[in-house]
């Protein structure tokens, strides 16, 4: 069983190195996918010149839905783990522990729900854990989603609609000191914010309707 760690990244030349750090520290994972979503600060570059990682370039942002979909679809690996490329205090213990209960056949979907990180992260993830970025299903699974490539923010609102509607297996796995850098962070107060509505506005819209996910 083949296992493919697909990591999103829109601008994240400067985070990404320890993510993909962590993956390779890994023993479960047997390729690592990057895609970058039409990102302009040098990430495609930067990743693309590692030859233990596959890099794609989007030639447009397509939001993470889309750039989750390009990565799925470039690999035939039967499980699919996505990461967030801005992941603070991963390791590959962590990677390993969101992969096993895919691999040991205890459930449909894995989810990496942070603890011990930074109260705000924590917090969200115990209040609507169905936000987490970090999470393994199978693949075949996953491409069968209608329109996730058009649903930015909301794609992982959108699996957890999905799985939930259908009882499929779903098993939370906590990442002990684990957590990830918040858009003010990387873009300064006023557009950091503006993004963080934007996501929400995205989850919202499937948390509301998203019938075709039902």
């Amino acid at each position: 069983m083949r296992v493919a760690a697909i990591v999103p990244a829109y601008n994240e030349k400067e985070r990404i190195p320890a993510v993909l750090d962590a993956i390779k520290s890994a023993k479960l994972v047997d390729e690592i996918v990057v895609v970058s979503d039409g990102s302009t600060d040098g990430t495609y570059e930067l990743v693309s010149a590692d030859p233990s990682v596959k890099a794609l370039q989007l030639g447009s942002n397509r939001g993470k839905g889309g750039a989750m979909r390009a990565g799925a679809e470039s690999t035939d690996a039967e499980v699919v783990l996505f990461l967030d490329a801005d992941l603070i205090g991963l390791d590959g213990e962590k990677v390993d522990a969101i992969v096993r209960p895919l691999i040991e056949g205890s459930a449909d979907m894995a989810i990496g729900i942070f603890r011990s990180g930074r109260r705000v992260t924590d917090l969200a993830q115990l209040i609507a854990p169905y936000i987490s970025g970090q999470r393994a299903m199978w693949r075949e699974t996953f491409v069968g989603i209608p329109r996730l490539e058009s649903v930015r923010s909301g794609v992982e609102t959108a699996i957890t609609k999905y799985f939930r509607a259908r009882n499929m297996r779903v098993r939370r796995v906590t990442l002990n000191g684990c957590t990830h850098c918040m858009k003010e962070e990387k873009l300064g107060f006023v557009r950091g914010f503006a993004g963080r509505m934007k996501m929400y506005y995205d989850i919202g819209k499937i948390l509301l309707d998203g019938r075709e996910f039902r």
